[in-house]
């Protein structure tokens, strides 16, 4: 029987309404959210990306600022400009679009800014909080994943979990909010020695590998909840013989969902939920400033 497909665009469909439920009732207590996004050049992915930020934005009632820069600027060009976001009070989120320019580091220009106000939980300070199960806004794709895993109401407690991938916004994060379930968690990757011993034990399978295919039916447990966060661009013949490209993940997903239980698929997964996340951090981050506020 085949596996249950987990709708990420349903999930993050009722996620979307519950931060349209918070969203005003700030605003009826006087707290208006702005998101400001900020993007280097004009990445055609990204570009698309920030129209769909703001339309969504605008359809929640949350504030948004596109900050656009020359391709030509440098590190300490964006510096300043997350220096002015920190430093503007009705900012309540920022973000920035990637990729940046290949001559500015992305991760020293995410840790500028202000933890309270990273909406993507990717300042160490909110990475290192989640160690302590008290992030203050915690990485938006490791929540997303858990929304998923709770959505297939599979018992967490003493559940073995095996995790492909260990990035530090994504599969380190997941690790130790599964752990805090009492999960009981294995760290693998794409080059872990006999790496199929190890995903066919596991009762939840997750994979974050950033590699095409890498997991196939014969590495999975029969009935075992898979996630798959891998995007990957591949390309392929159509039936006319003309090359094209699809996204897919890192789970070759017609061969396993017919071993698994329950299963996302890619497009259609974790990412409609993780967008939606960033959309709800957004909430969180507006209220835990609010709160500190004298």
């Amino acid at each position: 029987m085949a596996a249950t497909i987990i709708d990420g665009k349903q999930v993050a469909e009722r996620i979307r309404q519950d931060v349209a439920r918070q969203v005003a009732d700030l605003a009826a207590k006087g707290l208006r959210l702005k998101l400001a996004a900020v993007l280097v050049g004009q990445p055609p992915a990204s570009m698309v990306y920030a129209r769909s930020q703001a339309k969504q934005c605008e359809a929640l009632g949350i504030d948004y600022e596109l900050v656009q820069l020359p391709v030509e600027c440098d590190a300490p060009c964006v510096a300043r400009e997350i220096e002015r976001l920190n430093q503007d009070c009705s900012v309540t989120g920022i973000m920035i679009h990637l990729p940046l320019p290949p001559w500015i580091d992305a991760h020293a220009m995410q840790y500028r800014i202000d933890p309270y106000k990273d909406i993507e939980g990717v300042n160490p300070a909110n990475i290192g909080f989640v160690f302590y199960g008290q992030p203050i806004i915690a990485p938006c794709t490791a929540l997303a994943i858990v929304e998923l895993i709770n959505e297939t109401r599979i018992k967490l407690r003493g559940a073995a979990a095996v995790i492909v991938g260990q990035g530090p916004v994504v599969g380190r994060p997941t690790g130790i909010f599964l752990i805090q379930k009492d999960a009981t968690v294995t760290a693998c990757n794409e080059f872990t020695p006999d790496l199929a011993a190890h995903t066919r034990r596991a009762d939840l399978l997750i994979v974050a590998a950033g590699k095409a295919g890498l997991i196939t039916a014969d590495m999975v447990k029969s009935g075992a909840v898979v996630i798959d966060v891998g995007i990957n661009r591949v390309k392929s013949l159509d039936e006319k013989g003309q090359e094209v490209s699809r996204t897919v993940g890192d789970v070759d997903f017609e061969s396993v969902r017919q071993v698994a239980g329950a299963i996302t698929p890619v497009p259609g997964g974790v990412g409609p939920v993780t967008v939606t996340m960033l959309l709800r951090n957004t909430v969180e981050a507006a209220r835990k400033q609010s709160s500190r506020k004298p």
